[in-house]
This record gives structure tokens, sequence and C-alpha cells, in this order.
């Protein structure tokens, strides 16, 4: 596989000029937000939230009591008694530390692929029997779909585990990427490989709340649109949900 860099967020120097404009925080991060998100994180992965998921799923930010400022995470694609065998997977929530402004990076998912074909994604997928732990598991798939090596990443916690109607339930591991490394992604599973301003991802305006039917039920999803991409679901959800962390909504 042939190394490459990853593409620049947009609003650097390079990068296009089409990039929604920031909300709320006018784009800055507080100072302490290292600090924070360390002591709001779980210190383990909590399978308990799972019993919660009929209930979440289907509210509205405002019958979840989502604090102002804070969205209201939906851990489902769909009710738990529709995916009712579940297998354990793990993605890397990895928290670039750019030194002008920190950044989100993520994926976007082969064409080719049988499931979530084209969808922006972290990096991460089913655990399997060498792996330690999730947070094992989320930092070899990063280092296998994208080319980072371990030694760049530093996992910090957790977040609640998210239902994926795929069948899996997922326990997406918070980290922290020392920059300097190169990506070299699997172009089997990775189209492409860009970087979200950590800021955008957490201003709560940024977010749509969208309505659609699935298996004869209608469901309530999270939608972020950054530049000329749409990042939905599953990864929507664990964004929203790190929102809600930092900002100390529901912690």
């Amino acid at each position: 596989m042939a190394a490459s860099t990853v593409e620049p967020a947009p609003g650097d120097s390079s990068a296009a000029s089409s990039t929604p404009a920031l909300a709320g925080d006018g784009g800055r991060l507080p100072s302490d937000w290292q600090a924070r998100l360390r002591a709001r994180l779980l210190p383990a992965p909590d399978h308990s939230s799972e019993a919660d998921d009929d209930a979440r799923a289907g509210q509205t930010p405002e019958q979840g009591g989502a604090a102002p400022g804070s969205l209201q995470p939906l851990t489902a694609d769909a009710p738990r008694a529709m995916v009712p065998r579940l297998r354990a997977a793990a993605a890397l929530v990895p928290i670039v530390l750019r030194p002008d402004r920190p950044t989100v990076l993520l994926t976007v998912r082969s064409r080719y692929l049988r499931q979530h074909a084209g969808q922006v994604s972290f990096p991460g997928g089913a655990l399997e029997s060498g792996d330690l732990d999730a947070a094992a598991a989320a930092v070899r798939e990063t280092e296998e779909e994208v080319g980072i090596p371990a030694a760049f990443i530093e996992p910090i916690g957790y977040l609640p585990d998210h239902i994926v109607a795929s069948g899996f339930r997922l326990t997406p591991v918070v980290a922290l990427l020392r920059p300097g490394f190169t990506v070299t992604p699997d172009r089997s599973e990775v189209e492409e490989v860009f970087e979200l301003p950590l800021a955008f991802a957490l201003a709560s305006a940024n977010y749509r709340l969208r309505r659609q039917i699935v298996r004869g039920s209608e469901r309530e999803f999270w939608e972020l649109c950054y530049g000329a991409r749409t990042i939905w679901g599953a990864t929507a959800r664990v964004l929203v949900s790190l929102q809600q962390r930092l900002s100390g909504a529901g912690v």
C-alpha cells in the first residue's frame, strides 16, 4: 500500500473555503479540555448501558432532558430487540493533538464493502480472540486500516456502548494521537482519511436531528455536515456522546 498524508482539515491554509462556520464557541476549545475529557470519560467499558437503548434511541433532545448547549445521545440504530445477537466491536475515537487546533481523525469506508459502504466512520472492527480488551482491538484495527502505529496512540477512556443495526455492540475508545504519523490506508476497507476540527465536532449547533423509517418503525439519528461530507449513524452518535462528556451534560 502506498503511504499518504492525512487530508488537511478544511480551514487550514491549504484547505477549501466551503467549510461551514463554527457555532457557539467561535472555534475555540476550553484550555483545560484535555483534563475535562480525562476526568469525564468512563475508566472501563460499561456494557450495562445497553439496557437503556430502547428508551433513548427514540427520544428527541427535549425528551431526553439534555442540558442547554448539549445534545441528547442516541445510542442505537434500532431497538435492542431488532438485533438480539450482538457481536462485540470497538472503535477508536482518535483526537489528533495538532498544535494549532485538535482534530478528530475519520475514515471514509470503501464503496465496495458489504456493510456501511461509503460512510464516514471511525477506525474499528470486531474484537478478535487475540485482543486483550476493547482498547487493544481499537488500536489494532487503527493500525490495520490506516497504518498508524500504536506508539502514536494513547487511549484515555471510554464512551458508552452503542448498538449498531448490523449486529454489533460498539465500544468507543477515546484516544489522543501524537502528530508525526503517516497514514497508509488499507484500500480494501478505507477510501480516504480526513480530519475534522474537534471544536466543530463539539459545537451542538452543527448537528441536525433526522428521522427515517427502519423496519417499519420511525427512528431518529443525528447528522453533521462538514464541507461536502455528511456524518451520520453510529459515527455521529459517538461524536454526540463525546460532546456530552466534554460539556459535562448527563455525566
